[in-house]
């Protein structure tokens, strides 16, 4: 008798451990876009020696920007699909202090 709930208790001890560890492949997991949508023929219009303002016709204003000079811009965007591995797509532009793009780093990563 005892043999059999001291089985019961160790199997449901186990299950309520594991949580829902094992049904986490048949949860939704919805998807999430967060930041400035970035396309590839957006990118690769923007040029060094663009303006400021033709970057916000193309690109939309920046996520982020210097705190201290403003004159570099991050256009960051994030993708969580279901279950994949989360993607992050940032994109700095660098400005001189007359407002021309000097700099473009385009930068992509896998984070989970």
């Amino acid at each position: 008798m005892y043999y059999k709930l001291f089985t019961v208790i160790i199997v449901l001890l186990t299950l309520m451990s594991s949580g829902c560890s094992i049904m986490e492949s048949f949860v939704y997991h919805p998807d999430i876009n967060q930041g400035n949508y970035l396309t590839v023929q957006d990118v690769n219009k923007i040029k060094k020696g663009m303006t400021q303002k033709q970057i916000i016709y193309i690109l939309g204003t920046p996520m982020v920007t210097d705190m201290f000079s403003g004159q570099i811009w991050y256009y960051i965007f994030r993708q969580e699909l279901g279950h994949d591995p989360v993607k992050q797509e940032t994109l700095t532009l660098n400005f001189d202090r007359d407002g021309i793009l000097t700099n473009i780093h385009h930068h992509k990563d896998i984070i989970r």
